[in-house]
């Protein structure tokens, strides 16, 4: 009985495991995509216009909201300093994943040692989460009042049109 116990813990453990693994590599993924130029903050929208980073977003329109020299600027370096933070964390996290990967292919598998290793990665998880949230607070810090309610309306307005059913073919 206690062999079977251990078998659904550790089968369990190991699903577990693999949708972190997965959730992760999707989350990395997403933050580096050169592509996208990340930067301080993603929408939670899905992907996209509203997934992207709002800095970029800030960014793109900056001739809409009206940024200057200076806000741009400023929201450029806010942006390269939080990439520069995130790729380090990124590559522990990932780093940890692996580890907790390799760790579930033995058998039996240590669950103290996996529940170590799943404890050390969400330490990174919750730096990352911080870095994005201080990297929010200081762009946010460089728009005025007037420049935070056109981005919000902008998203939102965008947020609109992706949410418009498309016209099914006759």
């Amino acid at each position: 009985m206690s062999k079977l116990r251990i078998f659904v813990l550790a089968g369990s453990m190991f699903a577990m495991s693999g949708l972190m693994l997965a959730n992760t590599s999707m989350a990395a993924s997403s933050d580096t995509n050169p592509a996208a130029k990340p930067g301080f903050a993603r929408g939670r929208m899905g992907p996209g216009f509203f997934g992207a980073p709002l800095i970029t977003i800030a960014l793109n329109h900056k001739s809409e909201l009206n940024l200057s020299t200076d806000q741009v600027t400023n929201l450029e370096n806010i942006r390269s300093h939080y990439q520069g933070q995130v790729t380090p964390v990124q590559q522990q996290l990932s780093g940890i994943e692996k580890e907790i990967a390799s760790l579930m292919q033995q058998t039996p598998a240590n669950l103290v040692q996996i529940k170590t290793k799943l404890q050390d990665a969400e330490k990174y998880r919750t730096e990352l989460r911080y870095l994005r949230i201080e990297a929010l607070e200081n762009g946010r810090s460089v728009l005025s009042d007037q420049q935070k309610e056109q981005l919000k309306t902008l998203v939102q307005s965008r947020r609109g049109h992706s949410r418009t059913p498309q016209a099914q073919p006759s």
